[in-house]
């Protein structure tokens, strides 16, 4: 059978994404690109904030629209089924099956009833087929979220944390590098807690030295830490590691400590700047990302400039902002939301041009120095090629790298690269050849 998959979300509903293809893969389905082509459309939906709710309905009712020209079947799966299933098997009666998440354990037998055709029902114990480029995988160590932040609706989709195995990780980092991956990117809803579900202690330094020691990976990167779960020993196992990025994603959504409260924040406002500067003293070229939520109920003038104040103080490399949207079923959601969409639109503009000059500052600083850089492509107009430094994750999020390079480089090449200038968010610059 011809199954097209979409996935919509973050990389871990990817990871998700890249599961199913293997069952798809080792029960001898052939996975088309092309909607007209498919027999079948499964798509991986993300149900979190408003924007992504309403990608997936779009995204559900073009594919609906292909069943008048051949489509058989439309099977809907992800955080959006997990979250509003009934509501939506009511109201798009053209999708065949709603899955949601904690069907998973069944979803090749799901598949085969709804198919007509044979899926195995090994969804996460057969090999997953990485989608994007082959030298970079994700890892989720963990799934689900205990931190129930009064905003947020993973908890409702995702469930309590739940920590993978360490030595199915290990092993599964094995098998990536074996086929090539170079780059490895620890993700979960927050991967500072890992094995924290276990014993009530927090396991991931052990995780990263274990990691650290396989050859063949090259970078090791994690995303999303939470500030007050950045202990000492953390740090360190970071500073002596041979191929773990001083990169760190720490989403710290505020700068008030009155919002941050109001929010179910555990942590302050003087623990993300003492854990700013500690990560920074022992290592000085640590990159800082983070992300804010602008607008939130009952903010304040003062509040918000105690956000710009914190934003000043801790001088991330990157961030990001978004202003605030209930979500029905969270605890913010009986708030009232009181900050006028215009105030809203002001903070977050205010909140990204001072970051715009934070960043060009921090940025400024790596003219003249030379770092390693992953190879990712060349652009066909300039001839100058495309990849990241440390300093970028691969989520498209950070910016890049553009250099020239007089010999011919291969995509998931590393390659040292001499900064001479920067262009917005990208660093521009010409490779040392040896």
């Amino acid at each position: 059978m011809k199954i097209g998959v979409i996935s919509l979300g973050c990389a871990k509903n990817l990871v998700d994404t890249e599961y199913l293809l293997g069952i798809l893969k080792e029960s001898g389905q052939e996975i088309v690109t092309a909607g007209a082509d498919a027999d079948a459309i499964i798509i991986n939906t993300c149900g979190f904030i408003e924007s992504a709710k309403s990608e997936a309905i779009d995204t559900i009712l073009d594919a609906a629209d292909l069943k008048e020209t051949g489509l058989q079947k439309l099977i809907v799966m992800g955080c959006l089924s997990q979250r509003y299933k009934p509501q939506l098997e009511e109201e798009i009666p053209e999708v065949d099956r709603f899955i949601a998440i904690d069907e998973y354990k069944d979803l090749g037998r799901i598949l085969s009833e709804v198919l007509g055709v044979p899926i195995v029902n090994t969804y996460g114990k057969t090999t997953r087929v990485l989608s994007g480029k082959p030298w970079m995988a994700y890892l989720r160590i963990a799934d689900g979220c205990d931190n129930k932040c009064s905003y947020c609706a993973i908890p409702l989709i995702r469930g309590p944390l739940r920590s993978a195995d360490q030595e199915e990780l290990v092993k599964e980092a094995r098998r990536l590098a074996s086929h090539g991956v170079r780059e490895l990117n620890l993700i979960a809803q927050d991967s500072s807690r890992y094995g924290y579900d276990v014993d009530g202690k927090l396991h991931l330094s052990e995780l990263l030295k274990e990691l650290d020691a396989i050859d063949g990976i090259h970078w090791i990167r994690i995303l999303y830490l939470y500030p007050d779960e950045i202990p000492d020993d953390l740090i360190e196992t970071i500073a002596s590691s041979r191929h773990i990025l001083p990169y760190f994603d720490i989403p710290v959504q505020h700068g008030s400590d009155r919002i941050l409260k109001q929010m179910n924040r555990r942590g302050s406002s003087a623990v993300i700047r003492e854990r700013a500067n500690a990560i920074r003293q022992a290592l000085p070229d640590a990159v800082l990302r983070t992300t804010l939520i602008a607008g939130f109920p009952s903010e304040t003038e003062e509040d918000h400039k105690e956000t710009l104040a914190m934003i000043r103080d801790v001088g991330w490399d990157h961030l990001g902002a978004f202003t605030y949207s209930r979500e029905e079923d969270t605890p913010a959601w009986d708030k009232k939301d009181d900050v006028p969409p215009e105030v809203k639109e002001e903070r977050y503009r205010e909140i990204m041009e001072l970051q715009e000059g934070i960043s060009e500052q921090r940025l400024e600083k790596c003219i003249g120095t030379t770092a390693e850089v992953l190879v990712e492509s060349q652009d066909a107009l300039t001839g100058m090629y495309i990849g990241r430094s440390a300093r970028y994750a691969p989520d498209n999020v950070d910016g890049s790298v553009r250099f020239r390079c007089d010999k011919a480089l291969q995509p998931g090449e590393f390659v040292n690269v001499r900064f001479t200038r920067v262009s917005r968010h990208n660093l521009i610059g010409v490779c040392e050849e040896d």
